[in-house]
């Protein structure tokens, strides 16, 4: 989500990543560790772009390592951005319910999605990536329609299907970019 997620949280003076207003509230480990990929929801500053920057990293380092055709590369990147999308919005709604936040900011789990949606069919080359890191942030950011509008769904699937609309306007962008430029 944008880097303004969960600002009035942040601004109030209890903010911080507490799983409630009650302490002594257990976190479930799974989905907190999930939602938060890993803890880089807790980076700061912008731990979204955070997030979009280590699962771009981790699509790039399989990229060079697993030596897939563009092809092959492309369906196992879908297979990543829907299982991202499919735990997240398990992970993500059980952590807004336990935080007791509306779409807290340190969940990314959505932007890991929707950067790897947006890498899907991307030629390994840093240009390509950098191209389909920056249009999945702007678009993250920014949220044109109907992006913004799918935050209104009900929890989890808010959270993550704001991002998911993200990551697939910019594929289509860089597909265009791909074409019209080439190599």
């Amino acid at each position: 989500m944008a880097e303004s997620k969960g600002q009035t949280q942040m601004n109030s003076p209890t903010a911080g990543p507490r799983p409630s207003e009650n302490p002594t509230e257990k976190r479930t480990l799974w989905a907190w560790t999930l939602a938060t990929f890993f803890g880089t929801g807790f980076m700061k500053p912008g731990p979204g772009t955070w997030a979009s920057a280590a699962a771009a990293l981790i699509w790039f380092a399989a990229s060079a390592g697993l030596h897939l055709s563009v092809k092959r590369m492309s369906w196992l990147t879908l297979l990543a951005a829907t299982v991202a999308t499919g735990v997240g919005v398990l992970a993500s709604g059980r952590v807004e319910r336990e935080s007791g936040r509306t779409d807290p900011g340190y969940v990314v789990i959505d932007e890991v999605a929707g950067q790897w949606i947006a890498l899907i069919h991307c030629r390994f080359s840093l240009t390509h990536l950098l191209a389909g890191f920056l249009f999945f942030r702007i678009f993250d950011i920014l949220k044109p329609w109907p992006a913004r509008r799918l935050e209104s769904l009900p929890g989890g699937w808010g959270i993550m299907f704001d991002d998911v609309a993200a990551g697939v306007y910019a594929l289509l962008l860089a597909q265009i970019l791909q074409g019209w430029i080439g190599r």
